[in-house]
C-alpha cells in the first residue's frame, strides 16, 4: 500500500449509491490529488473505524480521516471535504463555523436516513476502474 501520510482517507458506504455518486464527484474534482478511499463495510475500513473507537452503527455513511491530525464524521466530513476540493465547494466550509453542529447533523442525518428509499442501494460494492482503482485502498467485499 502507499505511503499515506499526506493523504486524507474518505470512509463511504460502498453499497448506498448517493455515496458513490458523491465519491464519484470527489474525485473528479480531487486537482491535488489529497484523497483515498475506502468502503465502510471493508476490512481496512473497519480496521480505521476500530482504531478511532466509532462505532458504524452510529457514523455509517461518511468519515474524513485526516493524516496524523483528526477525523470527521457526518456534516463535519462533508464541509471539510467540500473545503478541501476547492472552487465554490471550498465557501460551504463555513457552515462549519456558522451553524452548530446539532443543526448540521440533524439535517445531516435526515438524508442519510432516506438515503437508500431516495437514491436505491447495490447489493454488493462496485469495483473501481483500473485509472481510479489507486485511489482505492480497500478490496472489495
Amino acid at each position: 500500500m502507499e505511503h499515506l501520510e499526506d493523504k486524507k482517507i474518505i470512509l463511504f458506504d460502498g453499497v448506498c449509491n448517493l455515496c458513490n455518486s458523491t465519491v464519484n464527484f470527489v474525485i473528479e474534482r480531487d486537482k491535488k490529488d489529497v484523497f483515498r478511499f475506502a468502503s465502510l463495510q471493508s476490512d481496512i475500513g473497519k480496521k480505521l473505524l476500530s482504531e478511532r473507537n466509532i462505532d458504524p452503527s452510529v457514523t455509517d455513511s461518511i468519515v474524513l480521516i485526516e493524516p496524523n491530525v483528526a477525523y470527521y464524521v457526518k456534516s463535519s466530513a462533508a464541509l471539510e471535504i467540500a473545503k478541501e476540493i476547492g472552487g465554490f465547494w471550498s465557501v460551504l466550509g463555513v457552515f462549519n463555523y456558522i451553524l452548530p453542529e446539532s443543526l448540521r447533523d440533524a439535517l445531516y442525518n435526515f438524508i442519510a436516513r432516506n438515503r437508500y428509499k431516495w437514491f436505491g442501494k447495490k447489493e454488493g460494492c462496485p469495483l473501481p476502474t483500473p485509472e481510479l482503482k489507486a485511489k482505492f485502498l480497500d478490496q472489495y467485499p
